[in-house]
């Protein structure tokens, strides 16, 4: 599967989910966090438009530390 070129928003937040991602808050941007094994929180930020812009979301799969494939995978499926 292609990277997104201009994802829908409510796709990303569905991956995202699908990734152990909860929604914390959702007003200029989205905030997801997701809970690690070794408890510890990876906060992962969003900018709350429409449609998120491929640059953008590689920019924050980087910031979070996920795969790029993991990410399409749960993509897919959402």
């Amino acid at each position: 599967m292609k990277f997104p070129v201009d994802a829908p928003k409510k796709n990303v937040i569905k991956a995202f989910a699908l990734l152990g991602f909860v929604l914390i808050r959702e007003e200029n941007h989205i905030i997801l966090e997701r809970t690690n094994p070794d408890g510890t929180k990876t906060p992962l930020v969003l900018p709350n438009h429409r449609i998120i812009k491929s640059s953008t979301l590689r920019s924050v799969l980087t910031q979070a530390g996920i795969e790029r494939s993991e990410f399409l995978d749960a993509y897919s499926k959402a």
